[in-house]
C-alpha cells in the first residue's frame, strides 16, 4: 500500500464514504417512453451546443520517465510537474509502466457494462450504501443525476473490501 494511502486510513481520513439514496437505473430508465423519464435526468440550464471549449488550452502533460534523480531533463520535468499541480491540479502521465493494468480493466470494464442489467444488478447498491452498481453521491431527492450508472469499488485498503458488490462477470474483473 502507498505511504500516503496508507496514511489515508490509518487516520481515518478515507472514513466512512457514506451512502447514497437509492434510484432507478439508468439502463431501465432507457427503455421506458421518453415522457416518463424523471425531471431530475433533465438538464435545461445547459445544452450542448452552448458549452464554449478554448482550444489553446493544454493539459499538462509530465513523461515519468524523465523524473529519475540524476537523469537529464529532471529539473525541468519536475518543474512542469510542479506547475500542473499548482496550476491546473492534474495532467496527464506518459511512460508511468502501468498501461497493460489500465488496458486490462478498461477491458473488463467494457465486458461488465455489456452484460445484462440483471447481471449487473446482482451487485446492486444497498440504500445508504456507495459501494455497487448504480448511481452514487445521490444525496436529495431534488439533485441532478448524471444519465449514467456506475460500479463503484473500494478495492484498497484490502480491510475495507467488500467483494459482495464485486461482479461475478466478466472472469477477467477480478
Amino acid at each position: 500500500m502507498r505511504p500516503w494511502y496508507r496514511a489515508m486510513v490509518t487516520t481515518g481520513l478515507l472514513g466512512d464514504l457514506g451512502g447514497s439514496l437509492p434510484v432507478e437505473n439508468v439502463q431501465a430508465l432507457a427503455s421506458k417512453n421518453p415522457k416518463d423519464i424523471p425531471l431530475r435526468y433533465i438538464r435545461l440550464e445547459l445544452e450542448s451546443d452552448e458549452l464554449l471549449v478554448d482550444g489553446s488550452l493544454q493539459i499538462p502533460v509530465i513523461d515519468m520517465s524523465n523524473l529519475v534523480i540524476g537523469e537529464v531533463g529532471y529539473d525541468e520535468e519536475l518543474a512542469k510537474l510542479h506547475r500542473a499541480c499548482k496550476e491546473w491540479g492534474f495532467f496527464q502521465l506518459l511512460n508511468h509502466g502501468a498501461s497493460e493494468a489500465i488496458e486490462h480493466m478498461k477491458v473488463a470494464t467494457k465486458e461488465f457494462f455489456s452484460l445484462p442489467l440483471e447481471e449487473k444488478m446482482a451487485c446492486a447498491q444497498l440504500p445508504n450504501n456507495i459501494e455497487g452498481y448504480g448511481q452514487a453521491f445521490v444525496v436529495s431527492e431534488d439533485q441532478k443525476l448524471h444519465r449514467g450508472d456506475m460500479l463503484f469499488i473500494l478495492p484498497l485498503p484490502a480491510s475495507r473490501r467488500n467483494l459482495s458488490f464485486w461482479p461475478q462477470n466478466p472472469a477477467s474483473f477480478k
